[in-house]
């Protein structure tokens, strides 16, 4: 499935609500109107749509050619010792799923797990036991079309650092990495400066899981203000202190051949940076 570089905002901005739109289907003419090509919507608090909302959201978004992705509940935990708060979290990414389905769309992206007082390699080899479950339920759900996006993580006590994430989505081809950069320079106390310091990053996503996997993976991308504990919060562009920046990771893009869906989380102008990032790759 090799489609052209897409750049897009998670969510409505504040410019999306300071122009008088208050529904999703609006979002879709509001992007393109931007020259921006996908947008991402987010179930962060749960999955509440109805089977109309969702079909009319496809309309709208179908008109314009824009595609949409979703982000499931932010309390998905497939580290949880107790196996009955696990199994809502199964619950949680399948809704996702038949939500962004009906809407259109091809790609979930969810949190994986957090460490809790478990051993580090204890929680992460917990998430991937339970992954090849969700895996079962999403092929027996008549899922198996969708790209299921297990996303890097921001704060030290996440699973989710670029090596989890890669063996996570070696389970099976239905999961596709979500490789979040501010995450990632946040997590590594600002690690991501240079376009080999990207490279090497997906460098080893490629070798891992080859190029056809990774030639159309999923980005998050915003600058993140962090602490000795990883991410605190997300910022804009017009940070100047933390980073990390756009351009040498379009060079690495660029250097290795691949055509991600690009989402921006910027806080408040995820529109605006999605633009940004958009003419900073097609200016170099």
């Amino acid at each position: 499935m090799s489609q052209t570089i897409k750049f897009g905002p998670s969510g409505a901005c504040e410019e999306f609500h300071a122009s008088g739109c208050t529904h999703t289907e609006q979002a879709a003419a509001f992007v393109k109107g931007r020259g921006l090509d996908c947008f991402e919507y987010s179930f962060g608090r749960g999955v509440r749509m109805s089977e109309e909302k969702a079909i009319s959201i496809a309309a709208a978004f179908e008109k314009e050619g824009v595609e949409i992705s979703a982000h499931a509940p932010y309390f998905i935990n497939f580290a949880n010792p107790d196996d009955e708060m696990a199994a809502k979290s199964y619950g949680y990414v399948l809704d996702t799923a038949k939500a962004c389905k009906l809407m259109g769309g091809k790609r979930v992206v969810f949190h994986p797990a957090a460490q809790g007082k478990a051993e580090r390699a204890a929680a992460v080899e917990l998430t991937k036991e339970r992954l090849k479950i969700l895996r079962d339920y999403l092929y027996l759900n008549d899922l198996s079309d969708m790209l299921v996006c297990p996303e890097t993580m921001g704060k030290l006590a996440q699973i989710g650092t670029v090596e989890e994430v890669t063996a996570f989505c070696e389970i099976d081809p239905i999961f596709t990495p979500c490789v979040d950069f501010g995450h990632i320079n946040a997590r590594e106390g600002g690690s991501l400066k240079t376009r080999e310091d990207y490279k090497s990053r997906l460098e080893y996503m490629i070798e891992r899981l080859g190029y056809e996997r990774m030639v159309n993976f999923h980005i998050h991308f915003s600058k993140i203000m962090y602490s000795a504990k990883g991410e605190i919060k997300h910022l804009t562009f017009e940070d100047e202190v933390y980073g990390p920046d756009f351009e040498p990771l379009a060079a690495a893009l660029k250097d290795l051949a691949l055509k991600p869906y690009i989402v921006s989380e910027s806080a408040g102008t995820q529109t605006r940076d999605a633009a940004e990032m958009k003419k900073i790759y097609y200016g170099l």
